[in-house]
């Protein structure tokens, strides 16, 4: 058990911190409202003041994935330099989060129709907010906001992509910077990444 003093108003914190280190162990299988309530030193009925059911505490780690997520991008984004650059720094970052929290981010985009809550669209929300951010300036033109959510989605998707291939061991971890580098200039040459950003 892992043996850490909390006050009562933190308590779903340190529920969450418990949650997150089982999903890098064992995955979503393994997340269940007792076990944390046991490892977290507290009742096994303790937990159901945070999070009504197994469900709310599955919503509740999407949305702090994506609190995290965004807070890395910003941070990285926040350092400056031209597009190329930040564009790169942004890229390894959601790999290297995406790799560490393989199973975090299936909570966070899910297979499936299944309507998630409204506070993990908003931290979704947040989280391509961030990422427009780090483009830089919007180029001229009507549709450039039609052009910058596709470059977000292909960028997303992309670096998803690659950190999926790392995690299933199709990819040595050691080829991610190569890859990254690769996707970043292929989107930075494009004529998407022309008609979205203008001239950093």
């Amino acid at each position: 058990m892992t043996q850490q003093p909390f006050h009562h108003g933190n308590l779903r914190a340190v529920l969450l911190d418990e949650a997150t280190t089982v999903l890098r162990e064992s995955g979503v299988e393994g997340l269940s409202l007792r076990d944390l309530a046991r490892r977290a030193g507290v009742s096994h009925g303790a937990p159901r003041s945070h999070f009504v059911d197994r469900q709310a505490l599955l919503d509740a780690l999407a949305e702090s994935g994506f609190v995290r997520l965004t807070a890395s991008v910003r941070d990285v984004s926040a350092g400056g330099g031209d597009l190329p650059r930040r564009f790169r720094e942004v890229a390894r970052a959601y790999v290297d989060f995406a790799i560490v929290d393989a199973a975090l981010m299936e909570l966070m985009f899910p297979v499936g129709t299944a309507r998630r809550a409204g506070h993990v669209d908003e931290a979704a929300g947040a989280l391509f907010a961030t990422l427009d951010g780090a483009l830089g300036p919007a180029a001229d033109g009507a549709e450039q906001v039609e052009y910058r959510d596709v470059l977000k989605m292909l960028f997303a998707s992309t670096m998803q992509g690659i950190a999926a291939l790392v995690v299933s061991g199709r990819v040595a971890r050691d080829q991610v910077d190569g890859l990254v580098d690769a996707a970043v200039d292929m989107m930075l040459g494009s004529e998407l990444r022309r008609r979205a950003i203008a001239v950093d």
